[in-house]
Order: C-alpha cells, then sequence, then structure tokens
C-alpha cells in the first residue's frame, strides 16, 4: 500500500489524462491503488483485496423544457455512441417495471430486425447482454436474459445492490428515481440534455425532495446536447 500522497498524485494523474471522461464512467470512485486503464472512460482505480460500492448513477434524455418522454428526442450517432459507451462502464442498468417492459417490447426485436442500423443492433446485443435489475411489486416473471427482481425493502435492497456491482448502476426510470432521490441514494445525475421545447409531459422533478446538486463535469455535442452530470449535495430545508 502507497502513501495518500502517492494515492492523491495517481489520481491527479489520471484524471489528466487525455481523451478520460468521468460522464462516461458512472460507476468508479477514484479513491484506491490500482489504475485499470479504459479506452474512453475514465481511469479506474480499484483495490487489490477488494472493490469499493459502485456508485448509483441516474441517466436520462430531458428537452429543453423538462420533458423526460422518450418520444421526444432523436439522438443522433454520436449521441448513440456515447449511451453506448456509457451503458459498456456499467455494471447494470435499473429500472421500474413500466421501463422495463416499455425495454422488453422494443430491443429484442431491434437486436434481430436487418432494417435496424448498426449503432441500434449493437445497443440491442449490449443491452441483452446487460445485468438488468427491476424493482416491481406486481410482476414475478422476466424472461427477457440476464433480468433479475430486485426484492425486499427499497433502501436496504439498493443499498445491497450497489455493493454487488462495484462498476455502478444506470437507473433509467424517472418515477423510480424520485424514490431513490428522497432516499438519498442517487450518488449522480447525468442529464442529456436536447436543444428541443417539447411543449407537453411527462416533466422530469414533479414532486421531487427539494435538494442542491454539485455540477461535476459538462460536455457539448454537435448536435447541441449537453450532457450535464451532478452529484448529490445537500438537501433544501
Amino acid at each position: 500500500m502507497g502513501s495518500l500522497r502517492n494515492i492523491k498524485k495517481a489520481a491527479d494523474w489520471s484524471g489528466s489524462c487525455r481523451g478520460a471522461s468521468a460522464l462516461e464512467h458512472p460507476g468508479a470512485r477514484p479513491n484506491l491503488l490500482v489504475l485499470v486503464p479504459r479506452r474512453s472512460y475514465r481511469w479506474v482505480f480499484f483495490i487489490k483485496s477488494g472493490f469499493t460500492m459502485g456508485l448509483l448513477t441516474f441517466a436520462i434524455n430531458v428537452t429543453l423544457d423538462g420533458c423526460c418522454d422518450h418520444r421526444a428526442v432523436a439522438p443522433d450517432d454520436e449521441l448513440f455512441r456515447f449511451w453506448i459507451r456509457l451503458m459498456d462502464a456499467a455494471g447494470g442498468m435499473l429500472w421500474g417495471r413500466k421501463v422495463y417492459e416499455l425495454m422488453e417490447n422494443y430491443w429484442p426485436a431491434v437486436a434481430r430486425d436487418p432494417k435496424a442500423t448498426r449503432l441500434e443492433r449493437e445497443w440491442a446485443h449490449k443491452l441483452d447482454a446487460k445485468d438488468k435489475f427491476v424493482l416491481s411489486t406486481s410482476r414475478r416473471d422476466y424472461p427477457w436474459g440476464n433480468t433479475h427482481r430486485v426484492e425486499g425493502d427499497l433502501a436496504g435492497a439498493i443499498k445491497r445492490l450497489k455493493k454487488r456491482m462495484p462498476r455502478g448502476l444506470l437507473l433509467g426510470s424517472p418515477n423510480l428515481a424520485k424514490q431513490l432521490h428522497r432516499l438519498g441514494l442517487i450518488d449522480e445525475y447525468l442529464f442529456v440534455v436536447h436543444p428541443i421545447v417539447a411543449g407537453h409531459g411527462p416533466m422530469l422533478f414533479v414532486d421531487w425532495q427539494a435538494s442542491r446538486l454539485k455540477l461535476a463535469e459538462t460536455k457539448r455535442y454537435k448536435s447541441g446536447v449537453m450532457a450535464l452530470r451532478y452529484r448529490q449535495g445537500l438537501e433544501l430545508s
């Protein structure tokens, strides 16, 4: 084990690596000893004797007026590649039942569709292989491969899941995110803001608990889309 000074030097060096982006590796905690290079991601630190707890990142596309309807935005190839890299870096996906069923009813068919684009098929195949965790009180059967039902009380179940997934989890359900935000269990928020005024809902943050977030990183895309990564701040009274 090196000194704390050496760890800090390594962390400072890794964060300045050319092309590194914490936006594309939400599950990494840069606080330990072993450097692992990941192409297109932040350099990730692991400890030889075990892993640290993974981060829970709420990641979602949203319009300028706050609409989080997936039909309101159409990611181009550059943004599609960003989402693929983000999923690659995470240990698994976390959804509520409604979003899970939306994904289940669409992406497995895309993986088999010869008319789908290369990026669509790549996303579909990788999503199929990725661990998918679902919270639902009304459904128990999940035929889609690599899908796992999360059981137990919400707070305890998510804490245990984060310990099991050192590479982190991507949360993609707004309603579930509202509950986990209230419990203080979301570590990072990644808002991919599209230069669109949808003029309709559903709207993000309706009835959310007030809190202050800390801006950690921004990235601008050629289309004018802005990816904004925030960390948990302080609850507002």
